[in-house]
């Protein structure tokens, strides 16, 4: 039986495709392994800034380094991207690319590198995931061109799974997994290329009634999709998670318009009104980009302020890194380095304060946690429905379970707890 150890980097997306990856090449015969030697090596790739697209290479190459006699191969978005130059890395053997589905054929040489299907590819995950939450992908691709971004290029056009494959996934899933989060490359476009009449709330709303399944947790989405018809639908979805990662990378007009993003700052503040007027307890969380190209020192703090005036629950501060073959890698007026520098470190010291006053307001009160992990110091870690990070002691072994826990503090980023039930 030959052995294969899976790398995975980048996003969600991605570490979901190694799973389904590895649940087929298991099907086949072959052992997954962790570790380090292996005789085979596959190396899921990301691409979306040059810094992921260099640790990608990187890791090629430590592969043939660790076992000379290794076969190595390639898939993911710089394979994809990239093919001919990730091909011309010394003991590189197969390079693949978003597409997984004939992995199996590809490591026995019975099957050439695919191109991107027209339609979804339809593979699924139900036993390799991880012991606490299981992801669940339900679309593919990207049609936005964000001036920033290469992942439209790697991924191509959005497409949609089918629903009845995922509601059978999902099933399948609720006999081991209290929560299952849902993913793609851009969600909010969920539906919009199938010929039927639907969209991520009817996907929802279906997953709702799924015995055995408790939580359902929504990736990255659009503010766009954050219509009054959207939230009056998710507020009565009593499994869905009050927490929206609503993606806002900027919070100037201005700079949104040059990344050409789809809302302006009033829009955005309108949906997360809805969202707070309609969902209890709903946090909201966000990516932003400091030193996009063109921003100047006033609409940096106008980014600041409109942060500030939103209060986000957690934020993911990104310094803006240049990516080939973008629209953005081309303009003038590139931000300095340390500019950059100083930007972030004010934008993070904001998101911690927001954070800490998000997080105090729930002191005193009582909230269920699904517990994931205990750590060297004893103490169990888990989420609760809003993802606030919650730690608490207990003589039982948590993880995988939901408890009632009383906060008791805020303690270095996370809510202290006292299990109640």
């Amino acid at each position: 039986m030959k052995t294969i150890k899976l790398i995975t980097l980048g996003c969600k997306t991605n570490f979901y495709e190694s799973s389904a990856m590895a649940g087929l090449l298991s099907g086949a015969g072959y052992e997954i392994t962790e570790a380090d030697i292996a005789d085979i090596y596959i190396i899921n790739t990301c691409t979306v800034t040059n810094t992921g697209a260099s640790k990608s290479r990187q890791a090629i190459r430590k592969c043939k380094q660790l076992n000379p006699s290794s076969i190595v191969a390639v898939t993911g978005c710089l394979a994809q991207l990239d093919a001919e130059e990730v091909a011309k890395i010394d003991g590189v053997d197969i390079v693949s690319g978003v597409s997984r589905g004939n992995i199996v054929e590809l490591l026995e040489g019975v099957a050439a590198k695919n191109d991107i299907s027209d339609e979804y590819e339809e593979i699924s995950v139900v036993e390799t995931q991880s012991r606490v939450r299981a992801v669940v992908k339900i679309q593919d691709g990207c049609d936005n061109y964000c001036s920033y971004c290469i992942i439209p290029f790697a991924r191509g056009r959005s497409r949609s799974r089918k629903l009845e494959n995922i509601l059978a996934e999902a099933s399948d899933l609720a006999k081991n997994y209290n929560e299952i989060v849902i993913t793609g490359i851009n969600l909010s476009s969920y539906g919009n290329d199938l010929a039927e009449d639907i969209s991520l709330s009817d996907v929802l709303e279906r997953l709702c009634e799924i015995d055995g399944i408790e939580r359902i947790r929504l990736g990255s989405l659009s503010p766009v999709i954050v219509t009054e018809d959207f939230v009056l639908r998710a507020k009565k979805l009593d499994k869905l998670c009050p927490q929206f990662h609503l993606s806002l990378q900027s919070g100037c007009d201005e700079t949104l318009k040059a990344m050409n993003r789809r809302y302006d700052t009033n829009q955005y503040f309108e949906a997360v009104r809805l969202l707070r007027e309609n969902i209890a307890d709903c946090a909201i969380t966000t990516d932003l980009i400091v030193g996009f190209p063109g921003e100047t020192d006033e609409q940096f703090e106008q980014s600041y302020e409109f942060c500030k005036q939103t209060g986000f629950s957690q934020m993911h501060i990104f310094k803006y890194s240049k990516r080939d073959r973008t629209v953005a890698a081309g303009m003038k007026n590139q931000v300095l380095k340390a500019d950059k520098q100083k930007r972030s470190e004010k934008m993070l010291a904001l998101a911690l304060n927001m954070k800490a006053e998000f997080y105090q307001n729930y002191v005193g009160r009582v909230v269920d946690v699904l517990f994931e992990s205990r750590k060297k110091t004893g103490v169990f870690h888990g989420l609760t429905p809003n993802y606030m990070d919650v730690l608490a002691k207990s003589a039982d072994n948590l993880e995988g379970k939901i408890r009632r826990v009383k906060i008791t503090g805020v303690e270095n980023e996370y809510l202290a707890g006292e299990i109640i039930d």
